[in-house]
């Protein structure tokens, strides 16, 4: 089977005005620009009900039902903001409280028991929806210490990860008790932010088989990660494939860091696709070679384009990407039948 698209996450399009403020209206806009499947933020009501969906199939079936009308299908459920909340270092208390539920704000232990039961809720929705793979963060405990200084104690890494797996175990179970596979982004900002912390999750969590990847290759460029190379790493765990582009253009002033300037400002910076540097020919290429044959999702996030513009632009662009798998070899006309003696004399055997 070939990569499937294309298909939009719709968390950066949503705001308050038409048509991007309900479910009907940002369906109705994508499809008429040619997307064929939305991935759904389940922290957005006005998109999912999910203490509804995680109970009740036919909740489930009629929201599938609505998303039909408009000739498209739902690729997957999206836990990003909660699944960030299982893990979060006191540093980050604050900010995250905003994310959370007014009445969990200055109780980070509660918080993350609710961003659990976030987690258990999509597994359940996912799989009343049909629904394989889906979309999320690790969270973070040791990204403060990514770039230590004063250097970390020894075996601070290790016992992070430890914890990080502690938390998510349960989870993974709940996962594939309901046939469902958890991808995380691997994303700066995250433990899992690239393919070593990847080995580290996954071996701390026993090569649970709940546990996937959503590769984005925008988080590897901004890192000088090799992101082809990383399919061909770890193309086996890849369950799902967002569109988005970057772009690197280091100065004398700002490298892979930024310095703490906006992004129109960084020398790494997100782009919409076809605008930026990365080589989405050879992605797409590399993931029909090895058997991918999930959705091309386009997340939009661009410093200069407009979402609109980026809608527009993003569905072509997947779609010339898509690859139709080759039926035969192009040498086939020169074969011949298979013939052991044949064989065996031109070997001189």
């Amino acid at each position: 089977m070939s990569i499937k698209g294309p298909a939009v996450f719709l968390a950066q399009f949503m705001d308050d005005h038409e048509p991007y403020n309900s479910l009907d209206g940002i369906c109705g806009y994508m499809a008429d620009l040619g997307y064929k499947g939305v991935q759904i933020p389940t922290w957005d009501s006005r998109l999912i009900d999910l203490d509804l969906a995680a109970e009740s199939k036919d909740y489930c079936d009629e929201l599938a039902g609505k998303i039909a009308q408009h000739g498209m299908e739902i690729t997957e459920l999206s836990t990003h903001l909660q699944g960030q909340m299982v893990a979060v270092h006191p540093a980050y208390d604050d900010m995250y409280d905003g994310l959370a539920p007014a009445e969990l704000r200055g109780k980070p232990s509660q918080r993350t028991e609710w961003a659990k039961g976030q987690v258990r809720k999509a597994v359940q929705a996912s799989a009343h929806l049909g629904l394989k793979v889906h979309a999320t963060f690790s969270g973070a405990l040791l990204w403060p210490m990514m770039y230590p200084w004063p250097q970390r104690p020894a075996g601070l890494v290790e016992v992070g990860f430890r914890e990080l797996a502690d938390r998510w175990m349960p989870l993974l179970d709940h996962a594939a008790d309901h046939g469902v596979k958890l991808c995380y982004e691997i994303h700066p900002g995250e433990d899992l932010h690239d393919g070593v912390t990847w080995e580290m999750f996954h071996d701390a969590t026993s090569h649970h088989k709940a546990a996937g990847i959503l590769y984005d290759p925008s988080h590897f460029l901004l890192q000088q990660l090799d992101y082809l190379q990383f399919i061909d790493l770890y193309h086996e765990h890849i369950g799902m494939f967002h569109v988005k582009d970057a772009e690197f253009n280091p100065t004398g002033r700002s490298g892979v860091y930024g310095g703490y300037q906006g992004w129109k400002d960084r020398a790494g910076r997100f782009r919409s696709p076809g605008d930026g540097q990365i080589d989405f020919s050879g992605i797409f290429a590399r993931l029909t070679q090895y058997g991918y044959s999930g959705w091309a999702v386009m997340e939009w996030e661009c410093c200069i384009k407009s979402a609109q513009q980026g809608a527009k632009e993003g569905a072509g662009f997947i779609s010339s990407h898509l690859i139709d798998i080759a039926g035969k070899s192009f040498d086939d006309f020169a074969g011949m039948e298979t013939d052991l003696q044949l064989n065996k004399k031109i070997l001189g055997l």
